[in-house]
């Protein structure tokens, strides 16, 4: 069924109730990331910020979505958990199933998670992060047809093995700047395996796109960086400076400066801990506050969806260091499972309201859009 479209709006909310760890350094480099992209120079301290315009409901009638992806021609791509589906989305938002991956086995939080576009080797690949009977894994499919008639060619693994429970199963894809395809996964309930290099779980990994090991890992392995909880959501500053939100147990959520070889503690820390083994978060919230997921960034500026929190934090940085008080940018839409910059410079965020644990309201699930205003 198509889904209908209507415009609505909400306040914007300005506010803090969180602890943030910002520019007090402990070790050297802990605010510094290892391998800048690009050489671009940092905002000022005192530069405008920005302001949310009132979001609209682009589509309605999302089931359990966990992840969207913009499309250039202004239709989105979005991946729903339970059923495995992947839906099209049009310019006018109303969608159809491309297709749907048939192992997909769904118990709890465990489903179709991340999805992520790639075109290179003369095609265009959708990528996609699902749990199995056996395991979670990362395969990638081609995306065949013009829009309105997108389907998917058969899926090709590219890398398996990494351990699925019904809880803490990681999901995210993004490709970062060097053209490197990064995952995320979760410690799958078993806390030792994020210490464990060996594990791909409680890890991001880095990789090619056709799932070796990318050159310039910090072993010969897809590990990057290791010690995580539940990673939900990444994303890159303009000067390449990695950022990853992470899922705290009972008392810190955390958002991190991601390098190689980086040890981010859990599970023998969470939060900030001041133990020099360890990469303390730049940020932290209290749970109930956040529990974030999707990440992304709109130029030097970072908005993290919270689920539990049913907020979007906006969180200003400058190079590896955070600026300020993070801020509430968005409430009152429930729960939110993923933000995106679409290609007009717009924010979309993704409700996460009839996934069993929010409380569904008309319409649900929404994919919003956000018209950012740079200048503040």
């Amino acid at each position: 069924m198509p889904t209908a479209i209507r415009t609505c709006g909400s306040a914007i909310v300005a506010g803090l109730i969180l602890v943030v760890a910002a520019c007090a350094p402990d070790t050297p480099d802990t605010h510094r990331s290892a391998q800048p992209t690009a050489s671009v120079s940092s905002p000022a301290a005192d530069a405008p910020g920005e302001t949310l315009a009132q979001p609209t409901v682009f589509a309605t009638g999302l089931r359990a979505p966990w992840s969207v992806v913009p499309l250039a021609d202004g239709g989105a791509l979005v991946s729903q958990r339970d059923d495995g589906a992947i839906l099209e989305l049009d310019v006018d938002g109303h969608a159809r199933v491309v297709g749907r991956i048939t192992d997909v086995v769904h118990r709890s939080e465990a489903g179709l998670n991340g999805i992520a576009v790639w075109r290179g080797d003369g095609s265009t690949w959708l990528y996609a992060y699902y749990a199995t009977d056996s395991d979670n894994r990362v395969v990638r499919m081609p995306l065949l047809g013009a829009a309105g008639s997108r389907r998917l060619g058969a899926p090709h693994v590219v890398i398996d093995g990494i351990r699925a429970a019904g809880f803490h199963n990681g999901g995210r894809l993004a490709f970062g700047p060097d053209g490197m395809l990064y995952v995320t996964t979760g410690d799958a309930g078993d806390s030792a395996d994020a210490q464990d290099r060996s594990s791909l779980n409680g890890k991001i990994l880095r990789v090619t796109p056709t799932g070796e090991p990318a050159p310039g890992n910090p072993i010969d392995s897809p590990v990057y960086s290791y010690g995580h909880r539940n990673v939900q959501g990444i994303a890159w500053t303009p000067d390449g400076t990695m950022w990853a939100t992470e899922f705290g147990q009972n008392t810190w959520d955390e958002l991190n400066v991601i390098v190689p070889g980086g040890d981010y503690g859990w599970p023998i820390v969470e939060g900030r801990a001041g133990d020099s083994r360890f990469r303390d978060p730049l940020v932290q919230w209290r749970t109930d506050q956040a529990s974030p997921s999707g990440l992304a960034a709109h130029g030097w500026m970072l908005y993290a969806a919270a689920l539990r929190g049913e907020r979007l934090w906006q969180v200003r940085t400058a190079g590896a260091t955070v600026v300020g008080s993070p801020a509430v940018a968005l409430d009152g839409r429930g729960r939110l499972r993923d933000v995106v910059t679409g290609p007009s410079g717009d924010l979309w965020v993704l409700t996460n309201n009839t996934d069993g644990r929010g409380t569904p309201r008309s319409g649900d699930d929404h994919l919003l859009r956000i018209a950012v205003d740079p200048q503040g």
